[in-house]
């Protein structure tokens, strides 16, 4: 073989291999194309969809006339990218611009923000919150270094209103407490799923058609609560707290036919908007969470056992010693003074320790402690809030010698005040205990009622015939003789009992007392039931002064919303004399203080300089005369304490219908007219923030003639 063969060959064997490259090419190509398409295909498609969820929309909750209480809300949050392609200073000079224009910061405050981060910050938040407009106005720019972010958050439309049973959510939007925990899973709906498009680097991409599962929105929960009925008890209660010096309270409204709550409040109280911002304390229910010793209003029980038993009888007369002590098995029982000779209804009335231990003595203790479960004490209400106590009875062979005396009037046995109001709701209701419960129904999105609740009926405590015969001497409690005078309310028939008991604190019962109030009204058909609890009140021990008195307010303020109770009454008992309630007027701007007191035909004197009332004196919630004047402190504060879009809603009460609306109007929001005349109650509260654009509701109640003349002559 020459060298020129031996060339060629070389060169053919060369130029086969490269040919033998793209055959090889060509045949993978047949390989991919034809025989592995189908799962090469089915391997890229899990690679480059995906699936993101879609979130479901969190239920409303409702109070009973459809007040919108809680529900949902988007904040839009804007931040840059400073290094995303092709974007400029241009462009983020005209970001600030646009936000500057919507929020009321310059411009140099934005470029501040971004120059001042460091070089490396890819996600640089200029606002937490801006408006839909400034959103709008901000998505059309189409920056890719603009990232625009929709955060949903839930809303309590009116503050710190009924707190304790809405409860809150925590930052997955899941409920911590309150409704919000008890329905949860009814509440947060299913979310859905939507199926999108990932690039290379991972970016997330929607596409035309993609398949998508939508959500199950959120159940809608309406309450049983009353909106005016609670703010009214929020509003008394805190300012009987205040007045009586106490260190926290709690008072229950409810229908003692049907079980439902109308109101329930606790006093220090929070707002479940910003619930961290306030110690975990105030969060808690003290209404189902908080076990007392009862003292006295446990007698209902020992009364009810007693008198169906036949072991006392009406006209019997018991004779207290005359210092109002006694030893019983070695330990000393005490009147709170000496009461004397005493028939059966006085030794309800006034509340004798001794003679109520004396009859007790005389049932069995088995019978005793059967007549205090059959009422609920020792067991759950099974009210639908969380973290209810089940209280504490012990059984009849865990008692000591004195267990029988003591626990017949309030003591060695714990209770929760929802406890207590359920037997007094039993009471009320001719011995039928009903079931407490906060959701009257729940609906889905289009309004379709999925659950209703209906009034549940324990059991029977006792016959008829035995309540008819103990509600006169319980109607006797709330009467000049009686030790709850304070909670009386002249033409109202109310019955009830009061309660004070000493505090055992670590093992010992210290010089510290809860005065309590538990009753209804009125008593010849009732429809109301409440119970009022006060821990460590400093004005006084006694729940007839304290609670009752608090008791009284709120009895006052319902009677008045209550068309067929208020026909029954004689006027006076709500006219608007000279005494007046001072409103709210501290964080006021002065021009809105000066038209608030001059639509309550009040006068203030003014010292210190600047545009805000900082202090004012008398505080609001006391009463004065109409001839008094309000001493107001100015100075200065923060003039944004009030978001943007949002009014403080003033002190309506007192005014006439035309100043309120006024006010109302100078404030941007609208108003709806219940009745005529002066202001008796108002929804929202005074206090609270509301949209602009929205309703304030009203109720007046025109004077008398009888009336006028009398507030004529006083002046």
């Amino acid at each position: 073989m020459n060298e020129r063969t031996a060339i060629m060959g070389r060169m053919f064997s060369l130029l086969g291999l490269l040919f033998l490259l793209p055959a090889a090419i060509l045949l993978q190509i047949f390989r991919v194309n034809m025989l592995e398409s189908d799962g090469l295909k089915e391997l890229w498609s899990k690679q480059t969809i995906d699936t993101i969820p879609i979130s479901a929309q969190r239920g409303n909750i409702f109070d009973a006339s459809g007040s919108l209480l809680a529900t949902n809300s988007i904040n839009y949050k804007v931040a840059v990218d400073p290094h995303a392609p092709n974007t400029t200073r241009d462009h983020l000079n005209t970001i600030s611009n646009v936000l500057s224009k919507h929020t009321g910061r310059s411009a140099a405050h934005y470029q501040n923000v971004i120059n001042n981060s460091s070089t490396r910050s890819r996600y640089i938040v200029l606002e937490r919150s801006i408006p839909v407009s400034a959103y709008d106005d901000l998505s059309e720019l189409g920056f890719r270094g603009l990232i625009l972010e929709e955060e949903y958050r839930r809303n309590y439309n009116f503050g710190s209103l009924s707190a304790h049973t809405l409860g809150f959510v925590n930052h997955n939007i899941d409920g911590m407490l309150g409704l919000e925990n008890s329905y949860n899973s009814l509440l947060k709906g299913t979310d859905g799923l939507q199926q999108v498009r990932k690039d290379r680097n991972n970016r997330i991409f929607a596409y035309v058609g993609a398949p998508q599962k939508l959500p199950a929105q959120g159940l809608n929960l309406h309450t049983t609560i009353d909106a005016y009925i609670q703010a009214i008890t929020e509003e008394e209660l805190e300012s009987g707290i205040k007045r009586h010096m106490a260190k926290y309270g709690t008072a229950i409204v409810m229908d003692p036919k049907t079980g439902a709550i109308k109101a329930l409040a606790n006093f220090p109280t929070y707002n479940p908007n910003n619930p961290s911002s306030i110690d975990s304390e105030n969060r808690r229910n003290y209404a189902v969470s908080d076990m007392i010793e009862p003292g006295s209003t446990f007698k209902l029980v020992t009364a009810i056992a007693a008198v169906e038993q036949g072991v006392v009888d009406f006209d019997e007369i018991f004779e207290t010693p005359e210092n109002g002590r006694t030893m019983i098995h070695g330990q000393v029982m005490r009147d709170h003074d000496p009461l004397g000779d005493l028939d059966f209804t006085g030794v309800i009335a006034k509340s004798s320790n001794i003679a109520t231990s004396e009859i007790a003595m005389r049932l069995k203790p088995e019978t005793l402690y059967q007549y205090a479960r059959n009422m609920g004490f020792g067991t759950p209400t099974n009210i639908d809030l969380p973290n209810e106590m089940d209280g504490r009875l012990q059984r009849p062979y865990e008692w000591s010698r004195v267990t029988l005396p003591w626990m017949s009037i309030g003591y060695e046995v714990q209770v929760t005040p929802i406890q207590m109001l359920q037997a007094y709701g039993a009471f009320a209701n001719n011995g039928r205990m009903m079931r407490p419960y906060m959701v009257e129904r729940i609906t889905d999105e289009y309004g379709n009622v999925v659950d209703q609740t209906k009034p549940n009926m324990v059991r029977q405590i006792a016959k008829e015939s035995t309540i008819k015969k103990l509600l006169p001497v319980f109607e006797e409690v709330v009467s000049d003789s009686g030790t709850a005078g304070w909670a009386s309310v002249e033409g109202l028939r109310i019955a009830g009992k009061t309660g004070t008991a000493q505090k055992l604190v670590d093992g010992r019962y210290q010089a510290t007392y809860r005065a309590s109030f538990a009753g209804f009204f009125p008593v010849e058909d009732p429809k109301y039931v409440m119970f009022v609890l006060l821990d460590e009140p400093r004005t006084s021990i006694y729940g007839g002064f304290t609670a009752g008195s608090i008791f009284k307010e709120i009895a006052t303020r319902i009677a008045g919303l209550d068309d067929e109770i208020h026909r029954n009454l004689n006027g006076e008992n709500f006219e608007i004399a000279d005494r007046k309630v001072v409103p709210r007027i501290e964080g006021l701007h002065r021009e809105d203080a000066r038209l608030l007191l001059t639509g309550k035909n009040l006068t203030a004197t003014y010292s210190g300089s600047g545009d805000y009332v900082i202090e004012q004196h008398p505080v609001s919630g006391e009463k004065i005369n109409g001839n008094s004047s309000i001493k107001i402190k100015l100075g200065s504060m923060e003039a944004d304490s009030i978001p943007d879009g949002f009014a403080e809603i003033p002190d309506l009460r007192d005014m006439n219908m035309r100043q309120a609306t006024t006010l109302l109007l100078s404030r941007g929001l609208e108003i709806e007219t219940i009745g005529s005349g002066t202001i008796y109650t108002q929804f929202p509260r005074a206090g609270d923030l509301m949209r602009k654009g929205r309703t304030v509701t009203v109720r007046g109640k025109a004077k008398t003639m009888e009336q006028t003349t009398v507030v004529a002559t006083n002046k």
